[in-house]
Parts: structure tokens; C-alpha cells; sequence
């Protein structure tokens, strides 16, 4: 029998072939599935996930994919496939888009989940493909001139606000201070040329727009900052100001909620704040930088007994996801405003503001920022309200004091899991670090080079763990011998415990258990034959051994 997934979902899709389906069905349920995430369209299926088998018409898997591609446009390159004996299904695979597509008579449809939890095929209405071409990068409605607006609606304030971040941080882009008020719009990309008049773009409006405007052009721009303890609302703050204003003033409404501990440094005391002020910024930076403006909602900062989350309206852009967050190419959803951003010194230059946000928890021992309540509609990312583990931050702090920069954020993951798994081959730390298989492999060897991570077997047994030398100097050299088992004089117990648990032990059991390769594995059972502990009980390629 045919193995169907339990229910539909957003991916999923079940249809009842039992008064054969007409072609526009299909093919309008192919463009909802190709505009959203693509998936699977099970043709015989009924909606409870029951196989009622597909009609003749629609088995013949290489007419229904030419009538597929023939009737969506741009043509959609499903698979089609024939499953199932007793009860012939048909399973159409659908890609997810890279444009937006429409069946040849011109419907754009897409796929949602209702209140009630079912998945649903609708409509795609005019205010959504805009943020669909800005999801696939395909149009930066940052970029785009705001009709019926003027210069006018700059607030000059904000100007001066915008040269004073200019002349304050380190990474901002000092030539712009050179310019007049006008140059200055047009080399940020606040304003461009509509007809013969220089008209603001959404940017302009967002970074540099009074109020008033604001509110009437680009309503979607408001903020909320609040702050819970247990049930207690301690802050709820909404912001409607343009975004310098809004960044400065939340950033400025987070530190009285943001506690300082003290941990022992050499001869003195380093004071280490909760949330890490430069991932702050950046997270905040990112919220707004990236958020889906055609969206209704809000950017929301909250701060409460467990951490801090800051969530934004849209959801990651097509080719980034929470699993590739850390090795995908930078890009985003407007990066018009982003330039603007980085030129003026409050985003990272080179695109790499999440490896800010996460060098921030890492580099004091700290659980990674979390970005697991992400959505389709949203963006967010919890950092926990946690102590800094001092070992960490001590290990971290002697490895840099000997290096000519900082350990590098593939350095700090790795140590990071290694400190949680603590014993892991590459192939499982590579599915618990968001580092590419070739910089996972470079990293490791440069760690061992450094004495900070041991590596025992060969090949495919090869696996990693934190040196000794870094539990010794943590306090936790008991730890290490009880976590790695790689304490030689433990050899002939844990040999002789697997020959009296399994009644024999061969060279390859030998290596396997101890992580070593097979002439390790052969020299520790000579010993413990010479002492009269194991016995050989066969010769040849199927030697093994036994107790004496």
C-alpha cells in the first residue's frame, strides 16, 4: 500500500478523482502550490487522506505534465508520477516559484492556512505581489517613489539627526557629511526622479519623513516596544517617528531592562551585559531593514522573564531560511533602505549583520538566538535571558589574547556545540552547525592545531571533543575523562568489560569502542594476551578474542 502524507497542509494537497477532475483544477492547484512552497498534489486521494484511485484520463504522466506546463505561466516544471498498485494515485511535484506564476487564463493563486488549521487554494490579490516580487528579489519596494509625495515631507530634524549618526559611528560611510542636504538625498536614494521633480522614495519617507507623512504614505512603518514582568506590563511604547528616531529611541529603552553581571577576568572584573549591545542593535537594525512594508503589522521589541524577542511582518526572502541563516549569500528584501542603512554606520557594511547577533551570545557561552517561531508572515528571534558560562568566556579570552584577531564565528560554533554534544563525529556536528562542509572541516583542523579540540580514530570513526587542556584549565578535568572515554590507562576495563558483556571482541570492535584506528586496536589486545587476560580463540582474517 501507497504511503500518503497524514493530512493536507500548505504543501500538501488531496483531491477526489472519483468524477474525474477537470485540467483547470489541476492546473489552478499546481500555481497555488508554485506561488507558495511548493509541494505535492495527490490526484485520488480523498480530503481525509483516503486513496479513492485516480481516473484513467489523468494516469498518463507525460500528457498531464505538457498540460501543465502548457496551461501555467511561466510554465511550471512538475514531476508527475504514477504510485500505488491496487489503488493508482497520481502525485504531481510542485516547485516552488522563482516569479510569480498564473495559469494561461491569467489567475494568480496561492495557498494559506485558515483559522481552523486547514490549508485552503485563493486568491493573490494586487497589494501581494509586490511583497512576492520582494520575497524573490525580483522588485526592492524600498526603492520605489511614493506618489503623491514631495520633499516637502522631509522633516529637516531628521536630517541633521542622520548627519549626527553619520559623524558618530566608526563604520559609516564620512563623505556623506561632504554633501549638501539635496546630494545627500540622492546619493541614500532618498528621493528619485518621477517626471521632472525629485520625488522621495519609500526610504527617504522611512528614514527621513515627518511624522505626519508617515502615517499617511507608509502606515505599515509603526513599532511597538514593551516590556513584561510575569503578568505586569512595565513598558508598552508605540512609535510612528521615521526610523532613525525609532532605532535610537528603542535601542536608548532597552538598556535600563538590560542588567550587567560581573565575571572574573584575570585580575579584575568584566562587566557583561544580558543581551549583548551590538547583536541588539543589530537585530533591531535587521528588523526594520528587512521587514515586508506592503505588510500590515508591526515591528515588536519585547522584553520579558525569559529573554528578548524582536519579531517584524514578513517572512525570510526566497533562498534563506532558519537552517541556512549563517552560510546563504546576504541579501534582503529592501536593499535600498539597507544600503542607506549601512552607509550611514547603524547596519554591517558587509551584509553580515546575523553574525553579529550571534557572536554576541557566543562569545559568552550563551544559547544561540532562536529563530524557530519564524513563519511564512514573519520573522523573529528570541536571545534567552541566561547567565554567561565564565569557563567559556575564560577559554574564549586565552585563545584570543594569542591571536592577531578574534576566533572567527565558525570557531566559536563549533566550540558552542562541542561544548553541548561532547563527543560528535563531522558528519553529525556539520547538522548541528550552520558552517559549510568544507569551512566544517578547515575549522576543525585549525581548532585542533590551536590544542583546543582533540580528535581520536580515523576516517569515517573520526570524531571530536574539547582538549583536556581546556578542562584541566576550566575546572573540569574529571569531566573530560568521564565524557571521552579516551583515558588510556580505562583501555584494558573497557576491553575487558565488551569481551565479557559480548563473550568476544575482534580488532574492529576494539577500534570502534575506543576511537582508534585498527593497529591501535591490535597492539592493546597483544598487551592484554602477554598478561594473560584475553585469550585468541581464532586466526586469519576472523581472528577474535576472548577471556582467559
Amino acid at each position: 500500500m501507497v504511503e500518503l502524507p497524514a493530512k493536507e497542509s500548505l504543501d500538501v494537497e488531496f483531491k477526489s478523482d472519483r468524477k474525474t477532475l477537470s485540467d483547470n483544477v489541476i492546473v489552478e492547484e499546481v500555481v497555488a502550490l508554485s506561488n507558495t512552497e511548493g509541494g505535492s498534489l495527490y490526484i485520488g486521494v480523498e480530503d481525509d487522506g483516503t486513496p479513492s484511485g485516480a481516473q484513467p484520463a489523468h494516469r498518463d504522466t507525460a500528457r498531464l505534465a505538457s498540460l501543465i506546463a502548457a496551461k501555467t505561466v511561466p510554465p511550471v516544471p512538475a514531476r508527475v508520477e504514477l504510485i500505488g498498485a491496487d489503488t493508482p494515485i497520481v502525485r504531481v511535484g510542485v516547485p516552488r516559484s522563482t516569479a510569480i506564476i498564473a495559469t494561461s487564463t491569467g489567475k494568480i493563486l496561492k495557498r494559506r492556512v485558515r483559522l481552523d488549521g486547514e490549508p485552503e487554494t485563493t486568491p493573490m490579490y494586487p497589494y501581494e505581489l509586490t511583497s512576492r516580487l520582494s520575497d524573490l528579489g525580483r522588485l526592492d519596494f524600498s526603492n520605489q517613489p511614493i506618489p503623491d509625495a514631495e520633499t516637502s515631507d522631509f522633516d529637516q530634524l531628521e536630517i541633521e539627526r542622520l548627519r549626527k549618526i553619520v559623524a558618530t559611528y566608526r563604520k559609516s560611510d564620512k563623505a556623506l557629511l561632504e554633501l549638501s542636504d539635496a546630494e545627500l538625498e540622492q546619493a541614500l536614494g532618498l528621493v528619485t526622479t518621477v517626471g521632472d521633480k525629485m520625488t522621495p522614495t519609500l526610504t527617504g519617507l522611512l528614514l527621513i519623513g515627518k511624522t505626519e507623512a508617515l502615517q499617511r504614505f507608509v502606515p505599515t512603518s509603526e513599532a511597538v516596544f514593551q516590556v513584561l514582568q510575569g503578568t505586569d506590563v512595565k513598558a508598552n511604547v508605540t512609535f510612528h517617528e521615521p526610523l532613525l528616531y525609532t532605532i535610537e529611541r528603542i535601542i536608548s529603552s532597552i538598556e535600563p531592562w538590560n542588567p550587567v553581571t560581573e565575571i572574573p577576568f584575570g585580575l579584575f572584573n568584566e562587566p557583561v551585559p544580558t543581551f549583548d549591545r551590538d547583536a541588539i542593535r543589530e537585530a533591531v537594525v535587521n528588523a526594520f531593514g528587512h521587514r515586508d512594508y506592503s505588510m500590515l503589522g508591526r515591528v515588536r521589541i519585547l522584553i520579558d522573564d525569559t529573554g528578548l524577542t524582536i519579531s517584524n511582518p514578513g517572512g525570510f526572502v526566497e533562498g534563506i531560511s532558519v537552517r541556512n541563516l549563517l552560510t546563504a549569500d546576504p541579501h534582503g528584501r529592501n536593499p535600498r533602505l539597507m544600503d542607506a542603512l549601512k552607509r550611514i554606520g547603524l547596519a554591517e557594511r558587509t551584509g553580515r549583520g546575523i553574525d553579529r547577533i550571534f557572536e554576541g551570545s557566543l562569545q559568552y557561552g550563551r544559547p544561540l538566538p532562536d529563530y524557530s517561531a519564524s513563519t511564512s508572515g514573519k520573522v523573529s528571534v528570541f536571545i534567552s535571558r541566561s547567565e554567561p558560562d565564565t569557563a567559556f568566556v575564560a577559554m574564549v579570552a586565552r585563545e584570543n589574547e594569542k591571536r592577531t584577531s578574534p576566533l572567527p564565528l565558525q570557531s566559536l560554533l563549533v566550540l558552542d556545540a562541542l561544548k553541548q554534544l561532547r563527543r560528535v563525529g563531522a558528519d553529525d556536528l556539520g547538522t548541528n552547525v550552520d558552517i559549510s562542509p568544507a569551512q566544517l572541516r578547515q575549522t576543525l583542523e585549525t581548532l585542533t592545531e590551536a590544542g583546543l579540540v582533540e580528535a581520536t580514530g580515523y576516517g569515517k570513526r573520526r570524531s571530536y571533543t574539547l582538549s583536556s587542556k581546556v578542562y584541566r584549565k576550566t575546572g573540569k578535568a574529571k569531566e573530560y575523562v568521564r565524557q571521552t572515554d579516551i583515558d588510556k590507562v580505562r583501555y584494558p576495563e573497557l576491553i575487558l568489560k565488551l569481551a565479557e558483556t559480548h563473550g568476544s571482541v575482534t580488532t574492529a570492535d576494539v577500534a570502534d569502542l575506543l576511537h582508534i584506528d585498527r593497529e591501535q586496536a591490535y597492539y592493546e589486545i597483544r598487551k592484554l594476551m602477554k598478561s594473560g587476560r584475553l585469550a585468541k580463540a581464532a586466526n586469519g582474517p576472523k581472528a577474535y578474542y576472548t577471556l582467559a
